[in-house]
């Protein structure tokens, strides 16, 4: 099958999802109208195939008396990085952001942003992830109501000339980074880091700002990466570079003033049953799009075993650098990352085949 031919069936699919819910057809009244904010178009994997499910799904259980508008590509106004406070402001109802847009608000969900901590899928980190919001995470999210804290398969590096093949390979390169500890891993392997969002990408890309991009697949196909990009790299066995830890989170205020029986159905398509969606909504994906870069002739490469081990020592150099750094700012870091690891070797262990 031609490479044109895979993109038109990939963005067929998701396009089925990118529209604007309005609660229309339903049996009931509309009582509650809820707007969500997002910074990817809407034929990203996660308006499609995450964010709209889960709207449509709300707006079944609640009888149409909950309606959604959903707005993606920062429709609403302002820039990603302001996303979070639009949602604790009350500017939307909802948003869905990355934690790594506002440095130090997530000190500690940022520990599942460290390259020694994803658990190889999207639904183990996901679950992983659950298990830790109630105590160990909970004071990062007291001004906002989180619904899903989530992960996506993790980072592989799309590379616009350079093959990465080895870490000497990634000497000088200037990489985008969605993190400060995706800063540091970039640092310690002898590249040069640049922060910016994921929208600015393909002009970064095009115009040689930058070399190469630390991004899952799903991101790259509607960014275009996939087509600016010739060269796309994972670790021996498929292991990524880390992941993005992301926040779908709706004003607190708002969330507290529905009724009780609308709280509950929301409540009910958040946490852990939507981690799992959510996953395997990310690790579904991953591989058609991959399928599409290998037909459009992209260099697919998995480092070796060998050459792996030192980029995996980079991942202790940040792993060691975050608990310096978190400890001294008062947490309990070590403890903090032993619970994070503890709880994805769990998730490991109960999902096999992930």
């Amino acid at each position: 099958m031609t490479s044109t031919r895979i993109r038109t069936r990939v963005i067929a699919a998701i396009a089925l999802g990118a529209v604007v819910l309005t609660g229309t057809g339903m049996a009931r009244a509309q009582e509650v109208t809820l707007t969500v904010h997002h910074f990817l178009s809407a034929k990203a994997v996660n308006h499609a195939r995450f964010i709209v499910p889960w709207a449509r799904r709300i707006e079944a259980a609640s009888g149409g008396r909950i309606a959604f508008e959903i707005y993606p590509s920062m429709t609403l106004g302002g820039a990603p990085p302001e996303l979070y406070q639009q949602a604790r402001d009350g500017v939307a109802d909802i948003v869905w952001t990355v934690l790594g847009y506002t440095p130090g608000v997530f000190p500690r969900a940022e520990v599942f942003n460290l390259p020694s901590v994803h658990g190889g899928s999207a639904v183990v980190t996901n679950l992983a992830i659950q298990d830790l919001m109630t105590d160990q995470l909970a004071e990062d999210f007291q001004d906002i109501h989180p619904l899903l804290v989530h992960v996506h398969s993790g980072q592989a590096l799309h590379t616009v000339d350079t093959e990465v093949r080895t870490i000497d390979d990634m000497r000088g390169l200037k990489l985008r980074v969605p993190s400060r500890s995706g800063t540091w891993m970039i640092e310690a392997m002898g590249a040069d880091p640049v922060a910016m969002p994921a929208s600015d990408l393909p002009q970064a890309l095009s115009r040689g700002v930058l070399d190469g991009a630390f991004i899952p697949f799903e991101v790259a196909l509607p960014l275009k990466v996939v087509d600016i990009a010739a060269a796309h790299t994972e670790l021996a066995d498929g292991r990524r570079f880390g992941t993005t830890t992301f926040l779908l989170a709706m004003n607190k205020d708002r969330y507290e003033s529905l009724p009780d029986d609308l709280r509950a159905i929301i409540d009910a398509e958040s946490g852990e049953a939507l981690a799992r969606s959510a996953g395997e909504a990310w690790d579904t994906f991953e591989p058609e799009v991959m399928a599409f870069a290998t037909a459009r002739g992209n260099a697919m490469i998995q480092v070796s075993a060998e050459d792996t081990q030192a980029f995996l020592e980079t991942f202790q150099v940040v792993e060691d650098r975050w608990v310096e750094d978190a400890t001294a700012h008062g947490l309990p870091a070590a403890a903090l990352l032993a619970a994070a690891k503890a709880a994805v070797a769990r998730h490991q262990q109960a999902e096999p085949d992930r």
